[in-house]
C-alpha cells in the first residue's frame, strides 16, 4: 500500500555507509530471493523450456538479472530438456533533438538482428511510466524476435504511467524513490547525480 510504514531498519543489517540516509526497508532479501525464484518458474513454464536470448538493461537490471538467469539455469539443469541462454546487455540512453522529442538510442548490445527469430527476455530493474520499455520493444519489434517478453523486479504505481506492465513483475510498489530500501531526503541529496 502506498501508506505503508515499512519494515524498520534496525531489523536488518545493511552497509555502514548508508546509515543516516535510509528511511525504512521496502521488501527485505530473503523475499526478494524467493520472488525471484517464483518468476523463473513462471517463465520456464510460459516459454516453454525453449532457448532464450535474455537482454539485460543496465546499469540497474545487472544484479536482478544475474540471480534470475541463475534460477533459470537451475530449472534447466534440473528438467529433461536442456534450455540454452545467451545473455547479453544494454543500455538505453533518451535524448532531445530539433527534429523530434524523446528519441531513444540503445547502446551497447551485440548487433540486435541476431535477435530475429529468438525467444527474447528483457530484464529491467524497474518499470516506471512504461514509455521507455514501449520504446525498447518498439525498437527491438522491428528485428522480428519468435517473441519477447519483458521482466521487472519493481513497477512504480505513478499517475504518469502509460499503462505497460511487464509479463513478469516481481513487486509492485509505490511511487518511490527506492534501492529496494527507502531511500531519505539526506541520502537522496548525498547520492543525487
Amino acid at each position: 500500500m502506498d501508506d505503508w510504514p515499512g519494515y524498520d531498519l534496525n531489523l536488518f543489517t545493511y552497509p555502514q555507509h548508508y546509515y543516516g540516509d535510509l528511511d525504512y526497508v521496502l521488501i527485505p532479501h530473503g523475499i526478494v530471493v524467493d520472488r525471484i525464484e517464483r518468476l523463473a518458474k513462471d517463465i520456464m513454464k510460459d516459454i516453454g523450456y525453449c532457448d532464450i536470448m535474455v537482454l539485460c538493461v543496465l546499469k540497474g537490471g545487472y544484479k536482478f538479472c544475474a540471480d534470475l538467469v541463475e534460477h533459470l539455469k537451475n530449472i534447466s539443469r534440473n528438467s529433461d530438456r536442456f534450455v540454452s541462454m545467451k545473455v547479453d546487455f544494454i543500455r538505453l540512453k533518451s535524448y532531445r533533438n530539433d527534429q523530434s522529442m524523446g528519441e531513444m538510442q540503445i547502446i551497447g548490445g551485440d548487433d540486435l538482428s541476431t535477435l530475429a527469430g529468438k525467444n527474447v527476455l528483457i530484464v529491467e530493474d524497474v518499470v516506471g511510466t512504461g514509455r521507455t520499455m514501449k520504446a525498447l520493444l518498439g525498437s527491438i519489434e522491428k528485428y522480428k524476435p519468435n517473441r519477447i517478453k519483458v521482466a521487472s523486479l519493481l513497477v512504480k504505481r505513478t499517475p504518469r504511467s502509460d499503462g505497460f506492465r511487464p509479463d513478469y513483475a516481481g513487486f509492485e510498489i509505490p511511487n518511490l524513490f527506492v534501492h529496494i530500501c527507502v531511500i531519505n531526503e539526506h541520502g537522496k541529496e548525498k547520492y543525487r547525480v
